[in-house]
């Protein structure tokens, strides 16, 4: 009887664990929105996390781009090649590029790279006390350090989508057209009649929806690091981090299904 009621406790407790860390997430998410009504901040931290979020990270989503549509026409060739439909590549490739693997791929590769390096900044201010000293300056931290990251994000991240897709498309046309023999006018002519507004509005939302996702969930581990543990510590940073990579990571996969599941 004992060991039930104390499965029964800790499942209470886990859930509650997990209902207060969504509510205050909220609520962290709506501090940050209030500093565009009163902006602390400067242009400046904008554009410098543009720089830093998307220049930053032109050159791996070039690389993962130009990689994933090189797989994916190769993929595609054998499948398709079994039953004469080769002519099909283009769209297929298009299609995979701009619904899903293009805002999924590019938001994965900027948590890896971008979030994890803003939750250890954040958290590192936390544990020297550096966001303490902005309250005590009447600086809102929400809207110095979370505002201009969410801005550059919005910004950077339908940027950087659409160059992992066209980097994609080529890298399949090199595959496809110069080492399989595919014919480039099929290759061509399968990408113009099957993208439609409806698949680049689709990527946009996901890309923009992602941005907001994966910053607010990056910076909210390193703002509240070591907070519920009291030891704000080294190890505690290190942990936020980590924990900022996989929750970004499983948020951005299940936000696809979501997405897709309504907009198809």
């Amino acid at each position: 009887m004992n060991v039930l009621m104390d499965s029964f406790v800790t499942i209470g407790r886990w859930g509650l664990g997990i209902l207060l860390g969504l509510g205050r997430m909220g609520v962290f998410f709506l501090c940050t929105l209030r500093g565009i009504v009163y902006p602390p901040g400067k242009t400046s931290l904008v554009i410098k996390n543009i720089y830093f979020i998307g220049h930053k990270s032109l050159f791996v989503i070039i690389f993962t781009g130009a990689f994933s549509g090189m797989v994916l026409v190769l993929q595609g060739y054998y499948a398709l090649s079994r039953y004469g439909s080769e002519g099909l590549l283009g769209s297929g490739v298009i299609l995979s590029l701009v619904r899903e693997l293009g805002p999924v791929f590019t938001a994965l590769m900027i948590v890896g790279r971008a979030g994890s390096a803003m939750c250890a900044e954040i958290g590192i201010m936390r544990i020297d006390e550096q966001i303490d000293a902005l309250r005590c300056m009447s600086i809102d931290p929400h809207g110095y350090l979370v505002l201009p990251r969410l801005i550059a994000a919005l910004i950077s991240f339908p940027l950087l989508t659409h160059i992992f897709d066209v980097v994609g498309v080529w890298g399949g046309y090199f595959v496809g057209v110069e080492l399989l023999g595919v014919n480039p006018g099929a290759y061509w002519d399968g990408i113009y009649r099957s993208l439609e507004w409806l698949d680049i509005w689709m990527g946009i939302v996901k890309s923009l929806v992602f941005a907001v996702l994966t910053i607010t969930i990056s910076t909210y581990k390193g703002y509240y690091a070591g907070v519920d543990r009291g030891s704000m510590g080294a190890e505690d940073v290190g942990q936020a981090t980590t924990s900022a990579v996989v929750t970004s990571s499983v948020t951005v996969l299940v936000a696809d299904y979501v997405i897709t599941s309504i907009m198809l």
